[in-house]
């Protein structure tokens, strides 16, 4: 048995949690700025940094309460945090944390690719799920589809080359005066919207697995500009179509060129109502499990990076603590 602290810092939720084996989620504390953030219709760096400062205790004390520990760290066996990607102020506060820790209790630090974190999330629910997988990974920085062939072994098929379908989301949601965090509201005004009333462009649906989410959005800049009393709830509902279609699209070939036995989604935006029936939808027809994990596994949590450091450190041993925060990190090929 293997009891793992996690700590998340990567952008605007400062996270904490305690997992047994990488799948029992003993405790998961997350607390949002996104209320610091509202005014500016964005995640602003310096704000999110000092926000983590003053978060970060309370928030680990909590985690270790609930699942009924102490700060002595008696029955930790490893101390994890993202150590990247991710904005640079706010990783450094819970890699820090993470490591200071681990020295006090004399226990190993593990540094965990945010990525990875949420391409293992699906393992915190479905534990005996089938392998090989294909997921699709999307967030506001980030839009992968992965070929998993063991939960510490897999391939990236495809990534995005300029926007992400989250910042997308975020940029068109700004765009039409809508509150910050965007990809919510656009979601839940999509529900009144059309989707077929628009046709806007769905860029590489039908060339290999990489994606292009910033002709979109000029699209539907073009568009508003042309006609600017067009139903917010209709672009809301074309723009949202035309991204979940290239998602699904991509997503479906790749589970059937690498014979997949399932499909999963994970990141911020595999919270979202339209994607999550698409890809439900696209697993009945190829007839394979789908994995779609809670929303509350979606977004950012320290959940998914204990699991994801309990699945690594057998296989890369200890992280040293000279180990330094890596913003730009990208996924393992």
């Amino acid at each position: 048995m293997t009891v793992v602290l996690g700590i998340e810092t990567s952008c605007d939720e400062t996270a904490a949690a305690v997992v047994l084996d990488g799948r029992e989620v003993r405790s998961s504390v997350v607390s949002s700025q996104i209320d610091l953030h509202a005014r500016y219709g964005g995640v602003v760096p310096e704000i999110a940094g000092r926000a983590h400062v003053s978060l970060i205790t309370p928030v680990i004390t909590e985690a270790l309460e609930l699942a009924g520990m102490n700060h002595t760290g008696a029955g930790i066996d490893l101390v994890a945090a993202t150590i990247g990607p991710g904005l640079i102020g706010s990783l450094l506060v819970g890699v820090s944390a993470a490591k200071a820790l681990a020295l006090v209790w004399g226990v190993p630090f593990i540094g965990v690719n945010h990525l990875e974190a949420h391409l293992l999330s699906p393992f915190l629910e479905n534990p005996d799920l089938e392998l090989p997988l294909v997921t699709l990974l999307v967030s506001g920085g980030h839009t992968l589809i992965v070929h998993m062939e063991s939960a510490t072994s897999y391939t990236v098929l495809g990534s995005t080359i300029d926007d992400a379908a989250g910042e997308a989301f975020d940029k068109v949601a700004r765009y039409l005066g809508l509150p910050y965090p965007g990809g919510p509201v656009i979601d839940a005004l999509a529900l009144t919207g059309d989707p077929e009333s628009i046709r806007f462009p769905r860029a590489m649906r039908n060339e290999g697995y990489d994606f292009s989410f910033s002709g979109l959005k000029t699209s539907v800049v073009n568009h508003v500009r042309k006609h600017p009393d067009v139903d917010s709830a209709d672009v809301a509902a074309s723009f949202q179509e035309a991204v979940v279609d290239v998602l699904v699209e991509k997503l479906g070939r790749a589970a059937i060129q690498v014979r997949a036995r399932g499909i999963a989604i994970g990141g911020g935006v595999a919270a979202n109502s339209a994607l999550r029936e698409r890809v439900a939808a696209l697993g009945r027809r190829m007839d394979v499990p789908t994995y779609l994990p809670e929303r509350a596994m979606c977004t950012d949590n320290a959940a998914m990076v204990a699991g994801a450091a309990w699945w690594r450190h057998p296989v890369d041993g200890d992280t040293g603590l000279d180990a330094p925060a890596w913003p730009s990190l990208r996924l393992r090929r």
